[in-house]
């Protein structure tokens, strides 16, 4: 399992790692500013994504009002992996830059208390503390990791309604993770990602998946390394979590490729279908894709990382 990094030390728009910007934009003179970095966790379901955007409450947009009071100067952030609305993280990473002057003056402790004395807990600052040379949380990143949660039961969960989408029929396990195999390498996620503005419909959006699976949680397989599953599970039918990682996501893309394994699972589709929308590069051939609130950020890797 990756793991975040270490802020001051030696981790859908989901996982495509944009930069976020606070009012007024990165302007800052770099020859005389240190960067610090952050490891974020945060509930989505209340913010209009991650990104800063005027007149909307978003994730960036508090942590930006909370660093500008510890700091006392405007912060405009970086992220690792741009979040849409609704969805969630545990292990997002994000830096900043501050006059050398101010960050001489501050204490990592002491900012994270503050900020989460301001955002908790719906935004909880985990790490924080001067980046180590040359970091950057969006381009230094390696891989981004996401698990989504489905609750198969025939009725909603009601402690588990806001991180997990409820399916009510049943659905085959084999089959999705079956079809789950056939994403590993790289290939063209046109079929399965929103386009990004100013580009063609034949440009080609190449990822390298690192890892795809399935696991049934709420019965302690073991095939689910250390990711963390949630406190609760389910009191009918199963909790099930669909893990990837990659080198880079783009827009929608994890909430698609749910949607569309989903329906493997439900019979509307077979596993061996994926390789071929895949090579269609056609969205039309893909499922609608999944609620946006059981998708989770848990952790970005960066250079020196290593599987735990």
């Amino acid at each position: 399992m990756s793991r975040t990094p270490r802020p001051g030390g030696s981790d859908d728009r989901a996982g495509a790692g944009e930069a976020e910007a606070g009012p007024g934009g990165d302007t800052t003179d770099q020859s005389a500013t240190v960067r610090w970095a952050l490891t974020v966790a945060y509930d989505g379901s209340s913010y209009h994504g991650f990104a800063a955007q005027t007149g909307q409450r978003t994730v960036a947009g508090a942590l930006c009002e909370a660093l500008g009071r510890v700091t006392r100067t405007e912060v405009s952030l970086t992220c690792a992996g741009r979040t849409d609305s609704g969805v969630h993280a545990v292990g997002q990473v994000v830096h900043f830059d501050l006059p050398a002057e101010v960050a001489g003056t501050l204490d990592p402790v002491a900012m994270v208390k503050s900020c989460n004395s301001q955002l908790g807990p719906s935004i909880v600052v985990r790490q924080a503390g001067p980046a180590p040379d040359g970091f950057d949380a969006r381009h230094s990143a390696t891989a981004r990791r996401y698990r989504y949660l489905v609750v198969n039961a025939p009725v909603p969960d009601p402690l588990l309604a806001g991180l997990a989408w409820q399916v009510a029929g049943p659905l085959d396990l084999r089959s999705m993770a079956a079809a789950a195999d056939a994403l590993l390498g790289e290939h063209d996620f046109r079929a399965f990602c929103r386009r990004v503005p100013g580009t063609t419909p034949d440009d080609p959006i190449h990822r390298r998946i690192l890892d795809a699976r399935w696991t049934r949680l709420n019965q302690g397989d073991a095939s689910a390394g250390s990711t963390p599953g949630p406190a609760l599970a389910p009191v009918v039918g199963d909790l099930l979590a669909f893990e990837i990682e990659a080198n880079a996501f783009c827009h929608q893309m994890v909430r698609s490729l749910v949607g569309t394994l989903v329906d493997v699972g439900r019979g509307r589709k077979r596993a061996s279908d994926i390789l071929w929308i895949l090579r269609s590069a056609d969205r039309q051939e893909a499922s609608q894709p999944a609620p946006p609130h059981g998708l989770t950020l848990m952790a970005v890797r960066y250079p020196g990382d290593r599987l735990a």
